[in-house]
């Protein structure tokens, strides 16, 4: 009786394990001299190591295998191969470091999978609900296909393999395998398609449309499968947790959206949404979480669902991108893929045969049936071989969010070991070939101007019409296009076609948007500012102006592929770009836009026609003159500088067509040099040079009431040209130059050391220049650039 335990404890004979938290963070190494290393037993430090030392690897790789086109995607889990039991693990130093101490490997995978809690529900936030609704009935079909094929082909499998003494763990197992294996996740075909950077090109769209319309197909299945398990085990809990879900989901689309769309509402234009809300919106997404989790479901769910609800785009969805997108990516993100593939364990694999063959063979038979259904669908809808074979590829393609599916079967015990790293190693070789094979197949820009026909204003019949593609990125662009649009001179038997382009940053939101406005259209997007404009343009024009008005939203590394692809569809010769910066009326800069630089540049690398960028020095100056009055009398004087070369001829082409309006002087000034500097020997160019400016000597070809008046100045070097063009600056409302990019030549020897801005040439760049005293606007022209890159 002495032994007994007291009659007073509450657990009797149980032994109880009970878990008493240490200390979170240590003293350093001065905790303990002989064994410095005492302090990574901590949680914090250890933590911290853990993270930098995945940092550290996934990047070194990256730079390592970057050249062979691997995503970063890919290099993450290769790092996690690396670190893992296969390879380092093995080491003692490394296997102490992550999986030795009890909160070793826990704390960090806790770490990344809250991580990955944010990400989804960012990727919640980018993705456009009314993609997948507004699809086209080839994207619907694909979208259906690309799911219900793999599973199809995965379930005979399984029945195939299915053994009568087989366990009901293996067969879940199988199933959940078969299903996740045949998905098609639109976050990783997003991210693919920005990874390869052919995000808004037309496959990109097609793939995108598809993978939404599969994602929302997948989210209804998943709900259907699970409640239906949940029913045939516990119908009394099913039925509360089938009722808290669609109470989850109203509430978040009928109630939260709503107040979202408040707050959005109540931020002033132009104003950055208030702090407090985004704080508000990220805790509730936790709640989300919190609150699917506690009914059965993945926490995984709640905050992407509640990332759907959230309006996409500025300046909500843009806000909480911003803000939170580069630390997530960046870091947590990183450690989720490094630590979940750290779990792989090679040698387990083959203690059991039959599991590692099956998992073998349905990962590369649903595979297979993904891509032969994709590329079927679409090589049936005539859509190029390659192509379809890349569009396929693309629909099957892996990534972080099956890994995050195989990652929570093993923690909830439902997945052995050897098929987790089966189906892991499956996804890491798919994310390492198939954008490889993407790339070999599908380039855009190769095929789009091979051998193209010649799009220029010189190429055009004197009264042929004149299609113009007009780019603007904000209202304070559209007044001098239009105007510049005017003085092309259009007529009843020389038409213009007009297309007016409203090019918009993407933030927020993971799919390019591309809008076609219809006439009279009455809606509440700001671009309709920019586009009345140019319907009344062709009010005014009814007879010899048409005008179709598109925006396109996309990403700002991408803008010039949306430039491209519709002077290239809608067969323009010239396209008008504004200059990327805003004078102030006493000359400074008010504004700068690198954006808009760096879309510019791209485009005259690529354009399929001609291009102009438009240097407007009198934008602020809300009291100024137009560039041509409704006067009968001459009232717009245009100066065009002529040097020589291809650009040179295009530029006095487009000065001719302007000339035809009795309205318009034109002057005509041609640099060049004496014969002592240039010596007298004429090439093809000088034959072509003087052959165009003949008509304008003679004064015969542009009929009688036009006004062109032709001048010679010498310039032996930069210095004299510089002072020629500042003698005559001020005579003008508008100043024509071709680029002459590359163009070495006599006259303006000297003058590219200074050359602030290569896109405009010499010339260009010194009548955009803060230190020239003038108000007059200034158009650069490039002659189409890939008819020569052809023709060599």
């Amino acid at each position: 009786m002495g032994n007994a335990p007291p009659p007073y404890l509450p657990y009797g004979n149980k032994t109880v394990e009970v878990c008493v938290p240490g200390e979170v963070n240590s003293a350093g190494i001065w905790e303990n001299l002989s064994y410095p290393s005492v302090f990574l037993s901590y949680p914090l430090p250890r933590l911290e190591l853990q993270i930098l030392l995945t940092f550290l690897c996934s990047h070194i790789i990256y730079l390592i295998v970057k050249p062979l086109g691997i995503t970063f995607f890919a290099t993450q889990m290769f790092a996690g191969l690396l670190l893992g039991h296969t390879v380092l693990g093995k080491l003692d130093t490394v296997n102490d470091l992550l999986f030795s101490h009890v909160s070793g490997i826990e704390i960090i995978d806790t770490t990344g999978l809250f991580g990955f809690v944010i990400f989804l529900f960012l990727m919640g936030v980018k993705m456009d609900l009314r993609v997948a609704f507004r699809s086209t009935k080839r994207a619907a079909v694909i979208g259906f296909i690309s799911i219900l094929a793999p599973i199809t082909v995965g379930l005979i499998i399984f029945s195939a393999f299915k053994k009568p003494e087989q366990s009901k763990e293996v067969n879940l197992e199988r199933l959940l395998g078969t299903t996740i294996e045949s998905l098609t996740s639109f976050s990783v075909i997003a991210c693919l398609l920005s990874e390869l950077n052919i995000l808004n090109s037309e496959l990109g769209r097609l793939a995108l449309s598809a993978s939404a319309i599969a994602d929302v197909g997948t989210l209804i299945l998943v709900f259907v499968f699970s409640s239906m398990a949940k029913w045939a085990n516990a119908p009394s809990v099913a039925a509360v947790n089938t009722a808290a879900s669609i109470a989850f989901v109203v509430i978040l689309f009928f109630v939260f959206r709503p107040m979202m769309f408040w707050v959005i509402k109540t931020t002033p234009e132009g104003k950055p949404i208030k702090e407090v809300y985004i704080v508000l919106i990220v805790m509730v997404a936790i709640g989300c979480s919190i609150f699917s989790h506690f009914f059965g479901d993945s926490p995984l769910i709640g905050a992407f669902v509640f990332g759907l609800a959230v309006p996409d785009g500025p300046p909500l969805g843009s806000a909480l991108v911003d803000k939170l997108e580069c630390f997530v990516n960046g870091v947590f993100l990183a450690v989720f893929t490094t630590t979940s593939t750290m779990r792989v364990d090679v040698k387990s694999m083959m203690e059991n045969r039959s599991r590692f063959l099956f998992s073998i063979i349905f990962v590369g038979v649903t595979f297979l049936a993904k891509v032969l259904s994709c590329f079927i669908v679409t090589f049936g809808s005539f859509m190029p071989l390659k192509d379809s074979l890349a569009f396929a590829l693309i629909m099957s393609s892996k990534g972080i969010v099956e890994l995050s599916y195989f990652c929570s079967f093993i923690d909830n015990k439902i997945m052995s070991k050897a098929t987790f790293s089966v189906l892991v190693l499956g996804i890491l070789v798919n994310s390492t070939i198939v954008p490889l094979l993407v790339k070999l197949l599908y380039d855009p820009d190769s095929r789009r101007y091979a051998g193209y026909e010649k799009r220029t204003l010189m190429h055009l019949k004197p009264d042929s019409e004149l299609r113009v593609l007009a780019c603007t990125h904000g209202p304070e662009n559209v007044s001098t296009i239009i105007e510049l649009l005017d003085l092309t001179c259009p007529a009843k038997e020389s038409p213009q076609v007009v297309f007016a382009l409203h090019i918009v940053e993407l933030k927020g939101r993971d799919s390019p948007v591309f809008i076609a406005h219809q006439k009279n259209e009455n809606s509440a997007l700001s671009s309709l500012e920019n586009i009345f404009a140019y319907n009344q343009y062709e009010q005014n024009n009814w007879d010899s102006v048409t005008v179709h008005a598109f925006t396109a939203i996309s990403p700002s590394k991408l803008m010039h592929e949306d430039i491209c692809n519709m002077a290239l569809n809608k067969q323009t010769s010239f396209i008008i770009l504004p200059f990327h910066r805003k004078f102030s009326i006493d000359g400074s800069i008010e504004d700068e836009n690198s954006v808009m630089r760096n879309v510019n540049c791209s485009v005259l690398d690529r354009a399929p026609c001609s291009v102009g960028i438009l240097i407007d020095r009198r934008v602020a100056d809300r009291g100024r003159k137009t560039l041509k009055t409704s006067s009968r009398m001459p009232t717009c004087s245009i100066g065009m500088l002529f040097i020589g070369g291809k650009d040179d001829r295009e530029a006095l082409t487009l000065a001719k067509r302007m000339a035809r309006d009795p309205q318009v002087n034109l002057t005509v000034i041609r640099l060049i040099a004496d014969h002592h500097h240039s010596g007298n020997i004429m090439d093809w160019d000088g034959i072509l040079d003087s052959e165009i400016l003949k008509d304008v000597k003679q004064k015969n070809e542009v009929g009688n009431s036009c006004n062109i008046m032709y001048a010679e100045e010498v310039s032996n070097d930069g210095p004299q040209a510089a002072g020629v063009i500042r003698s005559i600056v001020n005579n003008y409302d508008l100043i024509i130059v071709g680029r002459r990019y590359g163009v070495e030549s006599v006259q303006t020897i000297g003058l590219a050391e200074w050359c602030e801005f290569p896109e405009l040439g010499v010339v260009g760049d010194l009548l955009a220049s803060t230190d020239l005293n003038s108000s007059v606007s200034v158009l650069v022209v490039q002659q189409q650039y890939y008819v020569e890159l052809g023709r060599h």
